[in-house]
């Protein structure tokens, strides 16, 4: 082959390859618009006035932008005799509570289901993936008994200690401790450590990207978790509940409603923001090789 067609062939596959980068940025692009823009409306949504939340066809822009959302949804949760900062207080305790212990009974969880071997190891293991199928509205009425008959109900604890299991945080956990070659186990029990010693100072400290993203996990589900199916004593629900008792309010609500909205999305937006890295660290993480 002369060097000229070598050059054209070179070329061509250059150019298409060229096109191709193209168009996936193209798709991408498009993709992420798509996604951004429901975070979008809700943002033009809560700075909208109330003559032009009626207008019909919505308009996704405002004219007129307007604070007095964001100041109306202080004032209609005065009036529910309890303060914002009343709310916001059990949100984060909630959330970090069931984040911290998440970590802390998942992280140990799941070591035990990678690396110890025991009878019902499998069967144990098979469960979790088939628990991963169910929804949490499944188990509802039965959580409902169990916290009534402990009498937590009207009370954190009754969001707190249902949440501490996830199926989905220790599938993702036990994933990635699988990983972990046997021999690194193997060397420390020989030196005489213990299992819970090899847990905390071997296994988890080369777990961090998926126990970043278990957390930040952690924290989306609880921050955004209703609270009226166990608590009704208004001093003990959560922002989310809040929130959706005023949306459910009517249109007349739609604006302050759309404004707690986007107060709910600052903390899960800025805790991913921080660590995405971890995120796609922990996908593309092949584990430690021997």
């Amino acid at each position: 082959m002369s060097e000229k067609n070598k050059i054209k062939i070179s070329s061509g596959m250059a150019g298409r390859k060229q096109s191709g980068t193209m168009m996936i940025f193209v798709f991408l692009a498009i993709l992420g618009i798509f996604m951004f823009f429901p975070v979008y409306l809700t943002v033009v949504m809560s700075l909208k006035p109330v003559e032009e939340l009626f207008v019909f066809p919505p308009a996704p822009y405002v004219l007129q932008p307007t604070l007095k959302n964001f100041s109306d949804m202080f004032e209609v949760m005065r009036q529910n005799r309890v303060p914002f900062s009343r709310y916001v207080f059990n949100s984060l305790t909630v959330t970090l509570s069931i984040t911290f212990l998440q970590c802390i009974v998942i992280s140990m969880s799941a070591f035990v289901l990678a690396k110890c071997r025991f009878a019902g190891n499998k069967i144990i293991n098979n469960i979790i993936v088939i628990s991963l199928l169910y929804q949490s509205n499944v188990i509802y009425i039965m959580q409902y008994i169990v916290i009534n008959k402990l009498d937590l109900t009207d009370s954190l604890y009754a969001l707190i200690l249902p949440s501490v299991a996830s199926p989905m945080g220790l599938f993702l956990m036990k994933q990635s401790i699988s990983q972990l070659p046997d021999s690194i186990i193997e060397s420390a029990k020989m030196d005489g450590a213990g299992l819970f010693r090899i847990c905390w100072q071997i296994v988890i400290p080369n777990q961090k990207p998926a126990l970043m993203t278990l957390m930040i996990f952690a924290f989306q589900s609880s921050w955004n978790m209703q609270s009226g199916a166990f608590v009704f004593h208004e001093e003990y629900k959560t922002l989310p509940t809040v929130i959706n008792q005023i949306s459910s309010a009517g249109m007349a609500r739609a604006g302050v409603a759309m404004a707690g909205a986007v107060f709910m999305l600052v903390p899960p937006v800025v805790v991913f923001t921080f660590a995405q890295g971890r995120i796609i660290e922990t996908m593309a993480y092949s584990g430690i090789k021997d």
